[in-house]
């Protein structure tokens, strides 16, 4: 087994998660499953798009053994900061474990959604920063946590490919890292006190 660089086996996600109000102040902690069970806490999390310098951008399909959103398309990585870890740090951390690929990232913004898995029941309540980042390195996914990769094009996501289900929190990410990308990479102004989008 890899090791992820801090110690810890490759592929072991914190199980600790930092809770937050909607202005992205920490008020506690909570194990992971008990944020996610109904009507689900409001949590520190990452999306992390990675793109190819032809501009295709990764998504990942869920492993059908994830406790919620199984067989989801989804961007590259998804996951949560745990006590002590910046957020950037820990996505870099992530990428790594989950997708064998070592890659610079950068926030470009941040939003507040909720979703409810229909086939678990449990619930994604999740301040989530979205990060991205270049490479041209291919992944070494983790069985346990990727079922499939594809690069695709943008704009292939927004008309609805790959065909199956889509991640409910993958549309407004995308948007914000597109938009991210297009500004340079800076973090839009306000992102962090923005809720944004809220999914039903």
């Amino acid at each position: 087994m890899r090791d992820a660089g801090d110690g810890s086996p490759v592929g072991i996600e914190r199980p600790i998660v930092l809770l937050v109000d909607e202005h992205a102040a920490i008020v506690g902690q909570s194990g992971k499953l008990e944020a996610h069970e109904p009507p689900g806490l409001l949590h520190l999390a990452f999306s992390a798009f990675l793109y190819r310098s032809d501009g295709r951008v990764l998504l990942q399909r869920r492993a059908a053994s994830k406790y919620h959103f199984p067989l989801h398309w989804a961007n590259a990585c998804c996951s949560h900061p745990g006590p002590g870890e910046q957020v950037v740090e820990s996505a870099e951390r992530r990428v790594l474990e989950e997708l064998g690929v070592s890659c610079a990232l950068r926030p470009v913004g941040v939003f507040v959604y909720r979703a409810t898995c229909p086939s678990s029941g449990l619930v994604e309540h999740e301040l989530d920063h979205v990060l991205v980042g270049t490479t041209d390195d291919e992944p070494s996914p983790q069985p346990s946590e990727v079922a499939e990769l594809r690069w695709v094009l943008p704009t292939e996501v927004a008309a609805g490919r790959p065909e199956g289900a889509h991640a409910p929190w993958l549309s407004r990410a995308l948007e914000i890292a597109e938009a991210g990308r297009r500004s340079g990479g800076a973090e839009l102004p306000g992102a962090a006190r923005a809720p944004g989008r809220r999914i039903p």
